[in-house]
């Protein structure tokens, strides 16, 4: 069982405001708070390339970490900026010609959604869109009746930013496997709040972020490569990290994931997010889910007698993140309001997953995901001020 009362004590910003926009970006940990400070620090005091050197072994020991919260290798963890850039560097690596397919999900995010159509504006490749089952989820069995030759990436949000929805993300990997199509997973809203194992999954790319429900600094993420595509991988862009320039006319390619970082990046972040993924990996990924998980339940259950609510979470398995609209008062409105009263959400707008968005007519929505750290008070306090708010 979570010791509540000790994660609280770890978490500086609970004792502020009520944080339920973990989905936005998670409350850090005093570790991870130190973790960054610690090396801003000593790049003040002892210079940025001598920082480095001193603390080398640490910086490399949060690949390790953060292989070990997915289940990987850590030649099969690159560092990014954001899980926006980690998911950019496998699409833009994948040779996607005219006449090939890519394969999504209807509740896509709009970042992806917005790079396939670049990539089909620039090659004649096309975007088909996978059928979501009864339950909202996207449907394994549609996929598996639209795979043909000319399908050359499966690439799906295993989390939306809204909805609530689960995506059955392994069962849509052991059929990527079963036609050796490559399957890129964004797991940005996933890593952090439930567990994560990328074997099980069957994914040859995932992306994700430190920020979210990993509860990581912001301005940091992370690509995981199967080492299998390792092998004939090439980032779309490569400088002195991610190759060697060998001869006048030659390179040579890291032989790991890092071939997609670039020479300078923030090592301070990246000791936080190391510091971030080992935080979770103590607590326990399977004990974070079920008490994130529980509360978003219990949420959703209160939220449904609230009158004028709508909840509009969907799937058959829902996670953290629980998102409703009011048949008055405009999301932004309830959004600005609770952050008066020092409660935090945020709102998501339709374009953000336009295609679910277009297909269930959804409007304006209030977001609130709450963590593990969250408590029942805190949910109980929320939805006093709600009801306040949309009484008026």
């Amino acid at each position: 069982m979570i010791d509540l009362e000790a994660v609280r004590a770890d978490t500086p910003g609970t004792q502020h405001r009520i944080h339920l926009n973990n989905a936005g970006a998670g409350l850090m940990s005093q570790p991870v708070i130190d973790a960054v400070k610690g090396h801003l620090d000593l790049e003040a005091e002892i210079g940025g390339y001598e920082a480095k050197a001193s603390e080398n072994d640490r910086i490399e020991g949060a690949y390790d970490s953060v292989a070990r919260l997915i289940g990987a290798e850590r030649k099969e963890i690159a560092f990014a900026e954001n899980a926006t850039v980690a998911w950019q560097w496998a699409f833009f690596a994948q040779d996607l010609k005219e006449g090939d397919r890519i394969l999504t999900a209807e509740a896509e995010y709009a970042a992806n959604y917005i790079a396939y159509l670049q990539m089909a504006k620039r090659t004649g490749c096309t975007i088909d869109v996978i059928a979501s089952d009864a339950s909202g989820a996207t449907d394994p069995q549609a996929l598996e009746r639209m795979i043909d030759g000319g399908v050359k990436l499966i690439a799906i949000t295993w989390i939306p930013t809204n909805g609530g929805l689960m995506n059955p993300a392994a069962e849509i990997g052991a059929i990527a496997r079963a036609h050796d199509i490559p399957y890129l997973l964004d797991a940005c809203q996933a890593v952090g709040q439930t567990p994560v194992n990328v074997e099980a999954l069957g994914c040859d790319y995932l992306s994700a972020t430190a920020r979210k429900f990993l509860r990581g600094p912001r301005g940091c993420g992370f690509l995981y490569v199967r080492r299998e595509r390792l092998k004939h991988i090439e980032p779309y862009m490569l400088d002195m990290f991610g190759a060697t320039w060998v001869a006048p006319e030659q390179y040579e390619m890291r032989a790991d994931a890092r071939r997609f970082e670039s020479w300078e990046s923030s090592l301070a972040l990246h000791l936080g997010m190391g510091a971030a993924a080992d935080y979770a990996l103590n607590i326990g990924l399977d004990q974070i889910r079920d008490r994130a998980f529980g509360l978003a339940a219990a949420l959703r259950q209160s939220l449904a007698e609230i009158q004028g609510v709508t909840v509009r979470d969907i799937g058959a398995e829902q996670c953290a993140i629980t998102t409703f609209s009011h048949d008055r008062v405009d999301a932004g409105d309830i959004v600005s309001a609770l952050r008066e009263s020092g409660i935090n959400a945020s709102a998501s707008r339709p374009s953000s997953t336009l295609l679910d968005a277009s297909a269930r007519n959804l409007p304006h929505l209030v977001r609130v995901s709450p963590h593990y750290y969250n408590s029942e008070d805190e949910i109980e306090t929320f939805l006093a001020e709600l009801r306040r708010i949309t009484a008026a």
